[in-house]
């Protein structure tokens, strides 16, 4: 009986997490109501409380969730021993891809720009956390001397952040995976150590 509530209740979060998703790409964030997403998810508005606090929740873990595939990719290309160039390429342009899908999370890369300078507690709680994972790969790079140490890693993952920011008002006539591609090629040409003499991954 307790493991068919479980299930229930999982199903029910799971229909305001699609219905929300579907809103969302639809009406945009700010044009959303819990109203709206509890009638397509076809709950009551009452039920939304037991799952989230508000849509913010709601959008906030929609776009951990799509990290959470990112990092599922990431572990996979770890185990042929990428280079961290590799690595962090991947890691962008899957997130370019996954943003191109799901435009309705570009809002959280904004705000998660503008809530950088308060304490971390309340700008990790505001981020879907792609930031921090563009940082643990340039620190594993910069460990391994692949990528020049005399940048700190939060300045460089702060500035892909950025990228995403800039790329979703270009007014350029290309895609908005090929405008990131092109964008983050030109960042890992900076950041690698030319001392080292590692060469960088092809484009």
């Amino acid at each position: 009986m307790a493991e068919k509530r479980m299930q229930k209740k999982f199903q029910a979060r799971q229909k305001i997490l699609l219905a929300a998703a579907r809103q969302f790409e639809v009406h945009g964030f700010a044009n959303t109501s819990i109203a709206g997403i509890m009638q397509a998810a076809e709950l009551g508005v009452g039920t939304f409380y037991n799952y989230f606090n508000s849509k913010e929740e709601v959008l906030l873990t929609l776009a951990k969730n799509l990290r959470e595939d990112i990092e599922k990719n990431i572990l996979a290309a770890s185990e042929v021993n990428p280079s961290s160039a590799e690595l962090l390429e991947l890691c962008c342009l899957c997130t370019a891809k996954l943003i191109d899908e799901n435009r309705f999370i570009l809002p959280l890369f904004i705000s998660a720009s503008e809530h950088s300078d308060k304490p971390e507690q309340i700008s990790q709680s505001l981020s879907p956390g792609f930031r921090e994972l563009f940082e643990e790969i340039i620190l594993r790079g910069q460990k391994l001397g692949e990528f020049r140490s005399d940048v700190p890693a939060n300045i460089i993952s702060e500035m892909i952040h950025s990228i995403y920011q800039t790329t979703a008002f270009s007014k350029l006539e290309i895609s908005f995976q090929e405008n990131i591609r092109l964008k983050i090629k030109i960042l890992l040409d900076g950041i690698r150590d030319k001392v080292s003499g590692i060469r960088g991954v092809g484009f």
